[in-house]
């Protein structure tokens, strides 16, 4: 048994965690999500005013502003451009674990149609229209939620918040950027690394976790196929790569269903096809755009590998005048939640939204970045935070009719909820690994 001193200035005792760390008492939880209600609107203000000002990826630099100014009113020491547009904060509150929260602020290429009072009306300086589509905005509010939260209930926690804003999640560059440009050594490295992302399938007020593979490693692959042109009334006077593209297409799927172990999940998909300007013109060249995915790094090296060896080939075996160009680019490696770090965070989070409002998930086949920072060395944990609004949830369900996805133009989170409740799961995970003994 150990006691627990409160901000209140009460003690209790509590029995001791089967997981290390004593849990904060139901007391300590509403003690640390008291100030929520009162702050609320300003919440609201943010992630609308975040919203309708999104910013692509690596051109954060007015979003990493706001996500620095609010971490400094807090008190919080903070170091601006870490690996790009990156923000640390750091908040050391007497001797205990360090305990890093990110957030991503990128937003995405796409043209929002939701029809909201506080759609984005935002085009990049080359004017493609730009949207908050995969959650960013909520994410940033809730992680400066869990901030004010943390921040006001100091008397009640021991160790080193470290919160970080990171640019290019999309485009799987703003970790490693971070991480390279001395995250883990000009500040203090962290003992734990949590962060969630919005679910499109989940409803407002749950939040999802997986034990284990979270998200797969992705790369992007570029073949350039290089053929002989002509006239399209004279093929034989050609080599045309329009066909060896087309069968590499067809032979790159053998990889996944002849190639690789059918209980290894793996995604290999040809996401563009290139090539010609007229419809009697053989082209000379062909360009084909690769996406693939995986769990075990060893998949994942047999993939890239495989993809090589049949572009090679079907050039070769249509007598191409010189061997494809492949460039594989954007890489972010699988993620993985550390077990331990899992059973403590599902214990927080049932505590804090109700048991009933955590379920467990499967992995995931999309890409996410912030596992650059469990490869570094750091137990890390990333959950999902439901944005559905429930009745839309439950009649989408019983009727089998599909809900917009992430990246989608009509992606629209149950806002209300969905910020109270990212921002109550991370506070309360980072709490209960803080708590003061």
């Amino acid at each position: 048994m150990k006691r627990l001193a409160l901000a209140a200035g009460i003690c209790l005792l509590l029995p001791k965690s089967a997981h290390g760390k004593d849990p904060a008492s139901p007391r300590a939880m509403d003690v640390l999500i008291a100030p929520l209600q009162k702050s609320y609107p300003e919440l609201e203000a943010l992630y609308i005013d975040l919203h309708q000002t999104p910013e692509l990826s690596l051109l954060e630099e007015k979003t990493a502003a706001k996500m620095a100014s609010r971490l400094e009113a807090l008190g919080f020491t903070v170091t601006r451009k870490v690996g790009g547009h990156g923000v640390v904060g750091i908040l050391t509150n007497g001797k205990g674990p360090t305990v890093l929260i990110r957030t991503d602020m990128d937003a995405l290429p796409v043209e929002e149609k939701t029809g909201l009072p506080y759609a984005s009306q935002i085009k990049s300086p080359d004017g493609v229209p730009v949207m908050h589509a995969c959650g960013h905005d909520l994410h940033m509010t809730a992680w400066t939620g869990a901030a004010m939260l943390l921040s006001s209930a100091r008397p009640s926690w021991r160790g080193t918040l470290v919160f970080i804003a990171q640019p290019a999640e999309e485009r799987g560059l703003g970790a490693a950027a971070m991480l390279a440009d001395g995250l883990y050594s000009r500040f203090p490295k962290p003992d734990f690394a949590i962060t969630f992302h919005s679910s499109a399938d989940l409803p407002a007020g749950q939040a999802g976790l997986a034990p284990g593979p979270v998200t797969a490693s992705v790369d992007s692959v570029d073949v350039r196929i290089f053929g002989r042109g002509g006239h399209g009334a004279y093929p034989h006077r050609t080599v045309d790569p329009v066909v060896i593209g087309s069968r590499t297409v067809l032979a790159l799927q053998t990889l996944v269903s002849r190639e690789k172990d059918p209980l290894e999940p793996a995604v290999i998909t040809v996401g563009a096809f290139q090539a010609g300007t007229k419809h009697n013109v053989i082209p000379d060249e062909a360009h084909l755009q690769i996406t693939v995915r995986a769990y075990r790094d060893e998949v994942r090296r047999e993939l890239l590998a495989g993809i090589a060896r049949i572009a090679r080939a079907e050039a070769a075996a249509a007598g191409a005048p010189r061997d494809p160009s492949i460039t594989v680019s954007e890489g972010t490696p699988s993620g993985s939640n550390d077990s331990a770090l899992s059973a403590r965070a599902k214990d927080s989070l049932s505590r804090i939204l109700g048991a009933s409002n955590v379920v467990e998930t499967r992995p995931v086949m999309v890409g996410e970045d912030f596992s650059q920072y469990g490869k570094a060395g750091v137990p890390s944990v990333l959950f999902w935070v439901g944005t559905v609004e429930p009745e839309q949830h439950r009649r989408a369900a019983a009727s089998g009719t599909p809900l917009p996805s992430l990246h989608s133009s009509l992606f629209a989170p149950d806002r209300k909820p969905s910020i109270e409740t990212g921002t109550k799961a991370l506070a309360a995970i980072a709490f209960d690994l803080l708590a003061r003994p």
